[in-house]
């Protein structure tokens, strides 16, 4: 029987689910936790009510987090993950401000700096917790988890400009050549993640490279689109079936292709905005 979270998995998140069949169960749990405590977050965030109730909610749930409020599962959960994980609170509270940017009746991004430290709190965040429940000590790969994360989310905003216009968030401009310029600067991110998952324990390492290549093909397709009026007429940008199939397949490969790759010094370039150093 599946669990609650399992279920949200692979209701909300269809590559994430296609992923985590490669994950050990236990494992596969404690990333249901994760994600659980992430998606109701981001569904006060993207809720249909008005903002003033919204902020009610967020606030509720941050201040049930700070309180350790153990009768809400979902905080009871990610408080075991914290103490099982060395995983450090300022990264929980770096999560809450990213999603507190998006309370807002409009956000605008105007530096890619500024969209690299948003795209850092909404998801290099989750990156990084994710390795920590994957067992990953070396700091250099902790800051590559956070690169993929900052990868997936920069995908996401490529993929939903016009549905964050329509919501007032404008990330991005609304041009193609500016989303194709976001996708090239996922695809750095997403090179600059491969290392980490040297230092992922084999039985989980083959779901993260299935995860990075399934997500970083959402950017592909987003490509193939060629110009904006086509980008426009797309709907939702997603990878199908088959292709899943294909990246898994090519998932294999760079398992093998990690065997001859040397972990290097990397640095994320928000060190004056946000202290890694305590968060690692």
């Amino acid at each position: 029987m599946k669990s609650k979270n399992e279920s949200l998995i692979s209701k909300h998140a269809k590559s994430f689910s296609w992923a985590g069949f490669f994950l050990p169960k236990k494992i596969f749990i404690k990333c249901s936790h994760l994600y659980d405590f992430c998606r109701t977050l981001d569904d006060i965030a993207d809720g249909i009510e008005d903002l003033e109730i919204k902020r009610k909610k967020f606030l509720s749930f941050k201040k049930d987090f700070s309180n350790k409020n153990y009768s809400n599962e979902i905080i009871k959960n990610i408080h075991v993950l914290i103490d099982d994980n060395n995983i450090s609170d300022k990264i929980i509270y770096d999560l809450f401000d990213g999603v507190e940017t998006d309370l807002k009746d409009e956000v605008k991004i105007n530096s890619k700096k500024e969209l690299i430290i948003y795209s850092y709190r909404v998801a290099g965040t989750v990156g990084l917790m994710m390795a920590k429940i994957l067992n990953v000590k070396d700091y250099n790969s902790l800051i590559s988890a956070a690169d993929l994360g900052i990868a997936m989310q920069l995908t996401n905003i490529s993929r939903d400009v016009i549905e964050d216009k329509g919501n007032g968030r404008f990330y991005i401009d609304h041009d193609f050549e500016t989303i194709k310029a976001t996708i090239k600067l996922a695809d750095k991110f997403y090179n600059d993640s491969f290392i980490a998952i040297k230092s992922i324990p084999l039985h989980s390492r083959l779901s993260i490279l299935v995860a990075r290549r399934v997500y970083k093909k959402i950017g592909t397709n987003i490509l193939k689109q060629s110009n904006l009026e086509n980008y426009n007429k797309a709907g939702k940008i997603y990878v199908n079936n088959y292709n899943k199939i294909l990246e898994t397949f090519f998932s294999f490969f760079d398992l093998f292709k990690l065997m001859f790759t040397n972990n290097e010094n990397h640095k994320l370039n928000i060190d004056k905005e946000i202290n890694l150093n305590e968060r690692i």
